[in-house]
């Protein structure tokens, strides 16, 4: 169940819109926030919340790759797996960080820290290889430069919002 604070808040901005859909993803990501990620419950009362069914909520949620439908790590990395980034590389870092951190796309690691997401472009080529980890952009990424911010988030107190 949605904290009676978080509701209060998120019925506030529902409110101030001119139709409660347009705050449909807001809504979403504050519950994902909440939860860690977007649980079956958290759908179905942002539904409630916005007018909408909560099939129609679903099918919005799986076309976004930053809304998690299942529990992801404290660090979400969405690593660009397309054809520039591969250009900058030989071969994947995609393909590193996983065998790198013991998972398949999606898995969540053993310590809960980070899960790994392909992603077929992030918009900054010009940076390639890029990575976005919680909404925050890295480029000109190595095998060394990824064992390096892996360490970071790892040990480092980070201003980065956490998925938990």
């Amino acid at each position: 169940m949605i904290p009676k604070a978080l509701r209060e808040k998120l019925q506030s901005q529902i409110n101030q819109a001119e139709n409660p859909l347009e705050q449909a993803i807001n809504v979403m990501f504050e519950v994902q926030r909440h939860y860690g990620y977007l649980t079956d419950e958290g759908l179905e009362e942002a539904a409630a919340m916005v007018g909408a069914t909560p099939l129609e909520l679903e099918e919005l949620a799986t076309f976004y790759d930053f809304i998690y439908r299942e529990p992801v790590g404290r660090f979400v990395l969405h690593v660009c797996d397309g054809v520039v980034c591969w250009m900058f590389h030989e071969g994947s870092l995609f393909d590193y960080m996983c065998r790198k951190l013991g998972v398949c796309a999606g898995e969540v690691t053993a310590d809960g820290m980070f899960t790994v997401l392909p992603t077929a472009c992030i918009g900054n080529c010009d940076e390639a290889p890029a990575m976005v980890v919680n909404g925050q952009f890295f480029g000109h990424l190595t095998p060394e430069r990824i064992d390096e911010i892996l360490e970071q988030l790892k040990t480092e107190p980070c201003d980065l919002v956490l998925c938990r």
